[in-house]
């Protein structure tokens, strides 16, 4: 099947939705298909101009879904004074073929089941190996080549960094401009010494919300006995651990999150409030079911995780429940969370799968590709010690560290952080 195309507008914007079929795995490109699409943005009058591909964090998450009325995403008018903005649906995500337990599956896909459901845990497993990082960067090269493209630009946030990076190692020649945002992942590195960094990172931020906010640190230890004596609940009646409570830190490495967890602290513990914002506020849910299962393995650059954030746990965290963790998916989550619960086998299997590597350190050496970065000084998620590391080993790469933003910095600044990148990268400016 082709190449389908649909045309429509919103006021002041074109808009082209495309989807294309891909093998499910790239090394069988006889085998099952998934279809991927894309929807791309163009201002009124900038039809013919070069496209930029935005590649979104997560894993799990669909691209956002564009107006320029409210501004949505907050970067993207300034986006479209030079580019058209490919917002990618990455394999699994959005409109894309998606990842759910009663998802029809393509045929032949996991041992020929119809759904994950009803698939083995192994066969489950083998599936959803198939949406990594180097599966997303195929389905984007076929659909420049379907787009007659002959090179285009990235844009990646956090884990579409981490995407953006396997595409300069293994198709560099595709691309004209490469911008990060939230950080470059580590090459070469086990997920251990990144975790490691992480954890203690989390410890410093729960440190300072704690002093910022006199009486949260009671309220928070409060929060964390009630989830001891299995009496903290969610809505829909789940016992909410203090491992899955601690989880809350990830509002931390946001801007406006450190003032989010104490407006959520301030509610009474017994309150609908409570219960109805605590469920909003937790990272991982079964809306988007590969952000907790792939997490991990979105690090992986040739080796095992091994529940690396679990492993990692410095003692003093695990003493005292007041201290918080960033994006750490702890395994039980999986025994916790009924939405999470059927995924639990695969996770596990996920888990003590040897991950090939992502990263080819040669290829990215040799990769001339003007490159900017926004390398956030203490970005709760991906250390800038490790991003500054991958950044030496492109040639034309400009990092800008910045304790100006947190790591949504690209949504937070509106088209600041956007703007500087591609000053960087093009030269017209050196920090």
């Amino acid at each position: 099947m082709p190449l389908t195309t649909r045309t429509w507008t919103l006021p002041g914007l074109h808009l082209s939705d495309l989807t294309l079929p891909v093998p499910l795995d790239p090394e069988r490109p006889d085998g099952p298909q998934l279809e991927v699409f894309a929807r791309v943005v163009a201002a009124e009058d900038g039809r013919d101009r070069p496209y930029l591909v935005y590649l979104q964090g997560g894993p799990g998450s669909e691209a956002p879904r564009p107006t320029l009325e409210s501004a949505a995403p907050a970067w993207l008018p300034r986006a479209l004074e030079d580019f058209r903005v490919v917002m990618l649906d990455q394999r699994g995500t959005g409109r894309s073929t998606p990842i759910g337990l009663d998802c029809p599956l393509p045929q032949g896909a996991a041992g020929g089941a119809a759904t994950l459901r009803e698939a083995s845990a192994e066969d489950q497993a083998a599936y959803l190996a198939c949406f990594r990082a180097d599966a997303i960067v195929r389905d984007a090269e076929a659909l420049r080549e379907a787009l007659e493209v002959a090179s285009w630009s990235l844009l990646g946030q956090s884990f579409g960094g981490f995407t953006a990076l396997r595409y300069l190692s293994e198709h560099a020649g595709s691309v004209d401009l490469a911008l990060f945002t939230g950080g470059l992942p580590a090459v070469g590195e086990q997920l251990d010494a990144v975790y490691t960094t992480t954890w203690e990172g989390m410890a410093r931020r729960s440190e300072a919300f704690y002093s910022r906010f006199a009486g949260d640190r009671d309220r928070m230890r409060h929060l964390a006995d009630l989830a001891a004596a299995g009496q903290l609940h969610l809505p829909d009646g789940q016992a909410v651990s203090v491992d899955r409570l601690r989880t809350l830190g990830h509002l931390l490495g946001a801007s406006g999150g450190p003032e989010r967890l104490h407006y959520l602290l301030e509610l009474d513990p017994a309150s609908p409030a409570l219960r109805h914002d605590l469920a909003a506020a937790l990272p991982f849910s079964g809306r988007n079911p590969l952000y907790a299962v792939l997490h991990e393995s979105c690090w992986a650059d040739g080796h095992a995780t091994r529940w690396a954030a679990d492993r990692t746990m410095p003692q003093s965290v695990r003493e005292d429940p007041t201290l918080l963790a960033g994006e750490h998916v702890h395994r039980s989550l999986f025994a916790e969370d009924p939405e999470l619960a059927p995924w639990a086998e695969a996770a596990d299997l996920l888990a003590e799968h040897a991950w090939p590597a992502l990263y080819d350190p040669d290829a990215l050496r040799a990769a001339q590709v003007p490159a900017a970065a926004a390398v956030y000084f203490e970005d709760a998620y991906v250390p800038r010690e490790h991003s500054l590391a991958t950044a030496a080993l492109l040639p034309q790469m400009r990092p800008w560290v910045t304790s100006e933003y947190e790591h949504n910095g690209l949504r937070a600044s509106a088209g600041g952080v956007l703007d500087h990148l591609l000053d960087l990268a093009r030269g017209r400016r050196t920090a």
